[in-house]
């Protein structure tokens, strides 16, 4: 169960200030909505927990420690992007599986979670697909699985559910609000979310917190 501060973020690309001193905490299973605009510095937050950024100033912590300087690989954070981003020469239960083999899991154990989160998603079924014929919702859910797969303190969701049609967006906003809920009395994984739609972060998380000009409000 782990609690994430962010504090103070500032972040300038090309003398344009993205981040202007954005701070807030989450506690641990919480489920925090960031709410704003394209371009108002969302995915760059998120990039930057993930330690796929650097800020200007600022720092993250995850439990009361700094993890700014932190490789990514070391924070214990999962992130599901925009365009999933699966390996289209794996299957679906090997793109779930790829970070418990990078990270050395035993075979019998690797079988059991990614079993375990397959079933979570509702994709159990297509195990042995190719991911590239997968539909836009099926692939969502195949990332989302692939990110909890090392069980993250911290799991992070950039619109989650855009690119999707209506009825897909609707079914797979329910069964997200339920694996979110589970996650969080399972394990107490923290999440932030980002999205421009306020019904869907009123929907899926327990807090909003709107950004709509680089800063928290």
């Amino acid at each position: 169960m782990s609690r994430l501060d962010v504090l103070s973020l500032t972040k300038v690309f090309d003398e344009r200030t993205v981040l202007d001193g954005v701070s807030f905490s989450i506690e641990p299973g919480e489920r925090l909505a960031l709410v704003g605009p394209s371009g108002c510095g969302k995915s760059t937050l998120l990039r930057i927990v993930a330690g796929l950024e650097t800020p200007d100033r600022g720092r993250i912590e995850i439990d009361g420690v700094d993890v700014t300087n932190v490789p990514t690989h070391r924070r214990e954070v999962g992130m599901v992007f925009q365009d999933d981003q699966l390996f289209p020469h794996l299957d679906v239960a090997a793109n779930v599986a790829f970070a418990l083999r990078v990270r050395g899991t035993e075979r019998s154990e690797r079988i059991r979670r990614v079993d375990q989160l397959l079933d979570l998603v509702g994709m159990r079924h297509l195990a042995a697909a190719n991911v590239g014929r997968l539909s836009g919702g099926e692939a969502k859910r195949v990332a989302l699985a692939r990110s909890l797969a090392v069980a993250p303190r911290v799991l992070l969701l950039d619109e989650p559910l855009t690119g999707l049609d209506r009825e897909r967006r609707d079914s797979l906003m329910d069964d997200l609000r339920r694996i979110l809920r589970s996650m969080a009395e399972s394990s107490g994984t923290s999440v932030v979310l980002v999205t421009h739609d306020p019904d869907e972060a009123a929907f899926l998380a327990d807090r909003t917190l709107r950004l709509p000009d680089g800063r928290a409000r």
